[in-house]
């Protein structure tokens, strides 16, 4: 490794762990989050942290020259270890556009320019290959994506413009511009009036109840429920925002979204078949 970049990189999110990965820079890889699953020979790593706390001594003691960080809800551990006197890069990407940044950037922290652009390159085409796909459906359903059930939070940024992508319309479109979390809480009622035809739902870091969407008052009335058009999206597969967002989470909404978009409605399953 070339002493003009890092050569000790402690990665606090999964999506900066997996597109080091990608780069065959993973050597540099010195410790990761605790979350972190992609790909799988990553658990060989030492893990020093979960989402929204980490051990400050742990990653002092694995002596890195750059931690990776992301957003608002790793701020605190961000500024820990700045005042610790390490060096740290919170990325804070929330599109689709923010996610390519990342890789260009990471490639470039790393002197792997060449291999990053070509990885943004197959990611878009990726993105352009489910785009056409999706035009040819005879019909572009509805989506409710719920990233969360307690309040009911809809879906961020880019998972609304993967599920754009992907061949729905989301119902909640006012809120993707929204970064945080509570500015994207909406109101169960508003959830029935606005009808989804699909919904997704993705609940960052537990297994979904789907049994518990379609039982809540009044949701037995909506098109998703009626046609049983519920399905769970892994986390780890839509609500990193990386690489496995666009191949993993945009492949699951399309095939299930070519299902709601046949015109024949299909009958109401029991939820647990939705179920990956």
């Amino acid at each position: 490794m070339s002493a003009a970049f890092p050569a000790r990189i402690v990665c606090l999110s999964d999506e900066t762990t997996e597109t080091l990965y990608l780069l065959s820079e993973q050597d540099r890889i010195v410790g990761v989050s605790g979350f972190s699953t992609r790909p799988p020979e990553v658990r060989t790593k030492p893990r020093v942290s979960t989402f929204n706390s980490a051990n400050v001594d742990e990653i002092l003691a694995l002596a890195p020259d750059l931690v990776l960080t992301f957003s608002d809800v790793q701020a605190d551990i961000t500024k820990q270890l700045v005042l610790r006197g390490l060096t740290v890069l919170n990325f804070n990407q929330r599109t689709l556009a923010g996610i390519f940044d990342m890789v260009r950037t990471l490639a470039r922290l790393v002197g792997a320019q060449p291999a990053g652009d070509a990885l943004v390159d197959s990611l878009q085409r990726q993105l352009d290959s489910i785009a056409a796909s999706a035009e040819s459906f005879p019909h572009h359903p509805r989506v409710y994506f719920e990233e969360w059930h307690d309040p009911l939070i809809s879906g961020i940024g880019w998972v609304e413009e993967l599920v754009e992508i992907a061949g729905g319309i989301p119902v909640f479109p006012e809120l993707r511009a929204c970064g945080k979390a509570k500015d994207r809480v909406v109101d169960p009622a508003e959830v029935i009036s606005r009808d989804p035809e699909v919904i997704f739902a993705s609940w960052c870091g537990m297994k979904t109840n789907l049994n518990e969407i379609q039982s809540r008052p009044g949701w037995d009335q909506v098109t998703a429920v009626r046609h049983g058009h519920l399905y769970e999206i892994p986390s780890s597969a839509i609500l990193q925002p990386g690489p496995a967002a666009i191949t993993d989470g945009l492949r699951l909404l399309h095939e299930r979204l070519a299902r709601a978009a046949n015109p024949a409605p299909s009958p109401v399953p029991n939820a647990t078949r939705a179920l990956l």
